[in-house]
């Protein structure tokens, strides 16, 4: 069941096992935006989550599929507000720079606001950690050719036109980067701000498995380079093989003029890589084509959306 929002600004705090921290986070931002909805989702917590965040006053949505993603998910389904506000439960993020964050939404300049963390002085990142970080945002930034400063951070502010908008599908930790991408190739407007990201406090571990979600991230990444920018993803592809088909076709072609003979099996070959190659060319033609077709399926719809929905808090058309 839909949870309706009272006030334009809701508190989305995954949480998993974060009994020794969720009280102090809900705390906190309940101090700094008094008036806003805070509701924390219970990603099937094994301690007392849950109880805790209730005590506090807090809504609570229980989502018993494990994963970031998926509570993530669970929150944009079900709880309706003008202004998200996406934050860990870990209480590492502080939360007196919330307005800092909604203040660009609220003037009209971004849609999505990212506090970034990666470049600024005195925040808790461990070595390992930190050059993961900057190594995946450097895959993005080449690959989409952004300039994003923290590909995962994990305290963001959104409208919400881009929340009913954007298809998350993410089911894990990667869940950031599907954000950012989608906010980049959906033409949403990004503002970042640096903030401090501060140390967990002692008894709480961390829940992000450093190699395994690394390599989810990496894959997620070349999924949405895949799915939003095909001709690219497969023209450089296709570039590869059609490159690679040169010198066994070459060495075929002069062989023939020198002897009147041609190798088979190195003739196949050629003709097999250049195949792929044109093939790859095309399939990325046509896929770039009907990804800009679907683009404008998709923004038709929203505007039709956007007649027919009514705001948070206004009473929905009777027939």
């Amino acid at each position: 069941m839909t949870s309706r929002a009272n006030s334009p600004v809701a508190i989305l705090i995954p949480c998993l096992n974060e009994e020794l921290t969720i009280r102090r986070v809900i705390n906190s931002f309940r101090s700094a935006l008094p008036d806003a909805q805070v509701v924390v989702v219970d990603n099937a917590s094994g301690d007392g989550t849950a109880d805790v965040a209730r005590a506090c006053g807090a809504t609570v949505l229980r989502e018993g599929r494990r994963g970031k993603g998926n509570a993530v998910r669970r929150a944009f389904r079900e709880v309706d507000a003008s202004i998200y506000v996406l934050v860990d439960g870990d209480d590492t993020y502080p939360a007196e720079r919330v307005h800092d964050l909604i203040a660009p939404v609220r003037a009209g300049d971004a849609d999505v606001v990212v506090g970034t963390r990666l470049d600024v002085e005195g925040s808790e990142f461990k070595r390992l950690n930190r050059l993961g970080n900057h190594l995946l945002l450097k895959a993005v930034n080449t690959v989409f050719a952004s300039r994003i400063t923290d590909l995962l951070s994990g305290y963001r502010v959104m409208t919400r036109e881009f929340v009913r908008q954007v298809p998350v599908l993410s089911t894990g930790f990667e869940v950031e980067t599907e954000l950012s991408i989608l906010a980049l190739e959906r033409g949403f407007r990004t503002v970042e701000i640096p903030v401090r990201l501060g140390a967990r406090p002692p008894g709480s571990k961390s829940k992000i498995r450093l190699w395994s979600d690394g390599l989810r991230i990496l894959k997620e990444i070349l999924t949405l380079f895949r799915d939003y920018r095909p001709l690219a993803f497969f023209g450089a592809v296709g570039v590869f093989f059609l490159l690679a088909g040169l010198a066994p076709g070459l060495f075929v072609t002069i062989e023939f003029l020198e002897t009147g003979a041609v190798r088979v099996p190195t003739a196949v070959l050629a003709t097999g890589l250049e195949i792929v190659g044109f093939t790859q060319l095309m399939t990325g033609v046509i896929l770039g084509a009907l990804t800009r077709r679907f683009r404008e399926i998709d923004y038709r719809l929203d505007r039709i959306q956007e007649h027919v929905a009514p705001a948070p808090g206004e009473p929905e058309a009777s027939g």
